[in-house]
């Protein structure tokens, strides 16, 4: 069996967002589970909407999905002579015939057929047949080039998604696979779903794994595939990714850039394992690692009913993978975090992790725990006002005392809370909340011994006396 070959071959007509991602992230898998290749092709033909933009998210989402390519990428505007040779060679093999029924007349032509309750589609006017004659060639007009469909018999395959599909050729009209050609040109511009096979063709791609969007190109390409004579790839049409509204993921929509979910502090494992089971499962495994992962990935498994994007979802798969990541990891991607924020680390970052992570769904909010540590805090006035009351102020005073001079680790810390808890009669909440408030700026922190032996010593100081 040939070695396993796919790809991911996005139109960067607008920002990447999950629901196109996963398309990259099945087939990605596939080569990887089967020690393959995957190449990344950038079909960019369409030049009106194409940005270079778009193209860096694309790699840019990739990159931080760790969803690595063995080759490319390959850009379809850049293979353009490429295309134009392969038509050719169709052509004279008699596979391609002019047309040159103007856009006027083919909007007259789909127009009646609509009336007649009739399939809009060409009717083969100059489509050459034994003993057929043709109309006479119109003066001044390029024509366009078309496929000759099969007239007869059916184009079937078995999809790893769909199953068995067959369309009957019959409902296949002629494709136009190149535009009209410019002055001087031998050639019109090759058309998509063309340029596609001759890609596949040319990169040896075995496994076609795409949105099921694509499901009404597929017997086009397969009969284009025939006619250069090659096998089609096996296709894997997966259902689409739906937003939290039930509509179809979409910019317009409201979807977001891949990239953002990076920018908003989120795991590049945890979004792997997330977008894995939109779409595909492994029993009633909802929480995986890469490694996992890839071990179990088949295509066997891939759903066939659309499935629905859930933020909450997502950030309840994050905050798995944050508890279950060393802190030794945890910590650059914090450091990162804030130094957007121009806010400065140190050695504590690893320990701060640590103790906060598990109350932690994204980076950001691990980063705002971080902060406390770093910068100044302020706390509302609402909460000085809750906590920070005359009746404690003294055991503040007294604690500030006994914390100036106590040895700075996290024993010696508690050591020193629970004499100032016995000498002023109170129970741990009624100082632990107000420290908690001045020193943190919220009252609901981890263990407060734990949190103020990460803090600076004289910070801490500061704070209570400020009180």
């Amino acid at each position: 069996m040939s070695k396993t070959r796919t790809r991911f071959a996005p139109s960067p007509t607008g920002f990447i967002h999950l629901g196109n991602i996963r398309s990259a992230l099945y087939p990605w898998a596939f080569a990887r589970a089967t020690g393959g290749d995957f190449i990344l092709r950038i079909e960019d033909t369409d030049l009106d909407r194409s940005t270079q933009a778009a193209v860096d998210v694309i790699i840019e989402g990739m990159a931080w999905l760790g969803l690595n390519y063995d080759e490319g990428p390959f850009y379809q505007m850049r293979r353009m002579d490429r295309y134009k040779a392969v038509l050719a060679e169709l052509q004279a093999a008699g596979h391609v015939y002019p047309c040159y029924m103007s856009v006027a007349d083919l909007d007259a032509l789909r127009e009646g057929q609509m009336a007649a309750k009739q399939k809009p589609r060409y009717d083969g006017t100059w489509r050459p047949e034994p003993g057929k004659i043709l109309p006479p060639v119109p003066a001044g007009v390029a024509p366009v080039l078309r496929f000759k469909n099969p007239l007869h018999g059916v184009v079937a395959w078995d999809d790893k998604v769909k199953g068995r599909i067959e369309i009957s050729n019959d409902e296949l009209d002629d494709l136009v696979i190149a535009r009209p050609a410019g002055p001087g040109e031998p050639v019109g511009t090759p058309t998509y779903n063309f340029c596609v096979v001759v890609d596949d063709i040319d990169m040896a791609i075995t496994h076609v794994i795409r949105g099921d969007d694509h499901v009404n190109n597929t017997p086009r390409q397969i009969n284009i595939f025939e006619a250069l004579g090659h096998v089609p790839p096996v296709y894997a049409h997966l259902p689409t990714v739906l937003n939290e509204q039930g509509e179809k993921m979409s910019k317009r929509n409201g979807a977001k850039p891949v990239t953002q979910y990076r920018d908003e502090g989120y795991l590049p494992d945890a979004m792997v394992n997330y977008l894995a089971r939109l779409g595909w499962s492994h029993g009633d495994d909802e929480i995986f690692s890469r490694e996992q992962f890839l071990q179990w990935f088949n295509l066997d498994h891939l759903g066939r009913s659309a499935a629905q994007f859930d933020e909450a979802k997502l950030r309840w798969v994050n905050a798995q993978h944050l508890k279950a990541t060393a802190d030794e990891v945890l910590a650059p991607l914090v450091a990162q975090q804030l130094q957007r924020r121009a806010v400065p680390v140190d050695e504590r970052l690893p320990r701060i992790c640590a103790l906060f992570k598990d109350r932690c769904d994204t980076l950001l909010v691990l980063a705002d725990w971080a902060q406390a540590f770093y910068a100044d805090v302020r706390p509302s006035p609402e909460q000085v006002a809750q906590h920070v009351t005359d009746a404690v102020r003294p055991a503040l005073a007294l604690l500030a005392n006994k914390l100036a001079s106590c040895d700075w680790q996290r024993a010696a810390i508690a050591a020193a809370i629970k004499e100032v808890l016995a000498a002023c009669s109170l129970k741990m909440p009624q100082l632990a909340m107000p420290v908690r408030v001045l020193v943190m700026g919220t009252a609901q922190t981890p263990s407060l011994d734990a949190v103020l032996e990460l803090c600076d010593r004289e910070k801490v100081l500061q704070r209570l006396q400020a009180a």
